[in-house]
């Protein structure tokens, strides 16, 4: 388990190193389809590279599907929740001493990629708009992780499959919240941006957490699942 542990850490830090400094240090180079291949990017890296040991879960909202689907136990749950906020911290952490070398850059002005909505967040949208983007995409990328992992699947285009839906996703969603689907990936930028950024972050634990739980709930029935 303790393998496990720090697999799960490594694997949420790539994620945030990847995508979060994708956006920070050079989103304004790579525009919005660069930041979206490099979280995508990251998933595949991550798959491949810890997927052996942990299943590179990277995500507290895919872990509760996981759950829910009936394929791993509550203390099980626990540790990889655990693990992936302590990795999307020390991702965080890492982005943030970079970008703080770049003379003017200030985290209450230029941000660490954190999560948002509304006025004055990138395409201003509402509440409700974040909280069923965040629902149905995090359903979506769950529903396809519980399909692809599955047995009989082709497992050795998991990783692949994976990065690639959440590639799409954030193609889709950039500009309405930032794209989470992760509530590991809002709490690390979050915590070292504070103000608003915290104030938020109830959106992006309990909306992925609801759609992670329904696509579990919906793979344990049987409709996602293969016979």
């Amino acid at each position: 388990m303790s393998k496990t542990f720090i697999a799960e850490v490594i694997g949420t830090a790539i994620l945030v190193l990847f995508g979060c400094g994708a956006a920070v240090l050079m989103g304004a180079h790579i525009g919005m389809l660069g930041i979206a291949l490099a979280f995508g990017l990251s998933i595949v890296a991550a798959a491949y590279g810890i997927g052996p040991i942990s299943g590179a879960h990277l995500n507290p909202a895919v872990s509760l599907g996981v759950f829910v689907a009936g394929r791993m136990s509550g203390a099980e749950l626990a540790l990889y929740v655990l693990a992936q906020v302590v990795g999307a911290v020390v991702g965080a952490a890492v982005v943030y001493a970079i970008a703080s070398g770049q003379a003017g850059y200030d985290i209450a002005v230029n941000g660490l990629a954190q999560n948002g909505y509304g006025a004055g967040y990138l395409g201003e949208y509402s509440l409700t708009s974040a909280l069923i983007f965040e629902a149905v995409m995090t359903f979506v990328f769950v529903t396809v992780i519980l399909g692809v992992t599955q047995e009989g699947s082709p497992g050795a285009m998991a990783g692949l499959a994976i990065g690639l839906t959440l590639t799409g996703i954030h193609l889709v969603g950039i500009n309405v919240t930032g794209v989470s689907v992760n509530p590991a990936r809002s709490f690390g930028p979050a915590l070292f941006v504070g103000g608003k950024a915290m104030a938020d972050l109830w959106i992006f634990i309990l909306a992925p957490l609801a759609g992670g739980a329904v696509a579990g709930l919906v793979h344990r029935m049987g409709v996602t699942r293969a016979a």
